[in-house]
């Protein structure tokens, strides 16, 4: 079979399975409202969970901060070339000093943190024990890296320490590797637990605090603040470009760890480095959501009040966090239900295989600080409408 049509079959076998994705066109944001395909739509499928992104204020005043220090858009280089701005240090130091810990390195991306963190620690004398849920960015870190891997059972710390007590003294140095607040389902990890398992049998630990920064902690450093572990935590990554509203990724660790990454970690070495522009926005809404105490507990309260108002039709609606997903198992409802709420003025997009397991298609409600009850109200008959005809 000929390249052309292989792949054109493979295509049509998505669109009968309901698995079909193409790019919407999104022509403007504005506040709580985003113009998807010429239709203006309350954003329910964003992450920028503290609205920062729509600040237009803080918008304004780095606009002016861009002119006068004449921010350069491009770096044109890999940091240890050329591209390593002061403003690198400038941030890598503000994160190191909140998170009280020694050092903090930047990436480019959250993707780019996870597929080159793993296979710069890890060789194939040690072993990764890895959450069954983690973000694919995880998942393809452990396939680039010579380390062998195992997975646990989602949320299941007894299985974990059965695979714990199963490897002790068989390798070199075993990672825990989890995400804190999990993207498709919206619970959270044990990171007490996590801490005392990595202590008990020497592991080191990484959590991915992707959709924790800016929505728990007092500070909004995530997860890790709320459990009061952040120093117990070997490496946390954070990304910039949820909550934060910016472009990026970071992560904090000991001074060796941060050097031994720059010299070995091949995502950080051969890309090219972030923007000037970008790392002083960064370091604007990093300083910024520090104070959004009040935002953080408006979020998750507004999130605890959907999730019971969906329960309470018998729906199934899993975690416990900002983020508010509605399992419908089969695709093409999935696909009903979001079209039915675009109807209604919501955008809510589906979440279908391979981005979750088979049969566990849902539509995901992703909240933000500056939507209030009467905004999402309208949602909860909707869905219920649909999911029980």
């Amino acid at each position: 079979m000929q390249f052309q049509d292989r792949i054109s079959q493979e295509l049509d076998e998505l669109r009968r399975l309901d698995r079909f994705r193409i790019l919407p066109d999104i022509t403007a944001r504005n506040g709580k409202h985003i113009a998807v395909n010429g239709q203006f739509l309350l954003n329910l499928s964003s992450n920028d969970y503290l609205g920062l992104g729509d600040d237009r204020e803080m918008l304004a005043g780095y606009a002016e901060e861009f002119s006068e220090r004449q921010y350069a858009m491009t770096s044109s280089s890999s940091r240890l070339l050329t591209g390593n701005h002061p403003l690198y240090d400038q941030l890598e130091t503000a994160l190191a000093r909140l998170y009280g810990r020694e050092a903090a390195l930047v990436f480019n991306s959250g993707y780019h943190a996870n597929i080159g963190i793993i296979p710069a620690l890890s060789g194939r004398h040690d072993l990764v024990l890895s959450d069954r849920k983690n973000h694919a960015s995880i998942i393809d870190g452990m396939k680039i890296a010579e380390a062998p891997y195992q997975r646990y059972r989602h949320l299941d710390y007894d299985h974990l320490e059965e695979l714990l007590e199963r490897a002790a003294g068989r390798y070199r140095q075993i990672f825990i590797v989890t995400e804190s607040v999990f993207s498709m389902d919206g619970d959270l990890a044990d990171l007490s637990r996590l801490v005392a398992l990595k202590e008990k049998y020497g592991a080191l630990l990484i959590v991915d605090e992707a959709h924790g920064v800016g929505v728990f902690g007092e500070r909004g450093l995530g997860l890790c603040e709320t459990a009061g572990v952040v120093q117990q935590i070997d490496i946390i990554t954070g990304t910039f470009g949820k909550a934060l509203a910016s472009t990026g990724a970071y992560a904090v660790m000991s001074s060796l760890v941060r050097e031994y990454l720059i010299n070995t970690m091949r995502s950080f070495i051969f890309t090219t480095a972030l923007p000037p522009a970008i790392l002083g926005w960064s370091q604007l809404t990093l300083e910024r959501q520090v104070t959004m105490q009040r935002e953080r507990q408006a979020l998750l309260q507004l999130a605890s009040r959907l999730r019971c108002e969906l329960i309470a039709q018998s729906l199934d609606v899993p975690g416990e966090s900002h983020i508010v997903p509605v399992i419908t198992g089969s695709n093409a409802l999935a696909v009903a239900l979001a079209a039915r709420l675009r109807d209604a003025g919501f955008l809510c997009l589906p979440v279908r295989p391979p981005t979750v397991p088979e049969k566990s298609a849902r539509i995901r409600i992703s909240l933000r600080s500056t939507l209030r009850w009467e905004d999402i109200e309208p949602i909860v008959g909707l869905i219920g409408g649909i999911t029980g005809s």
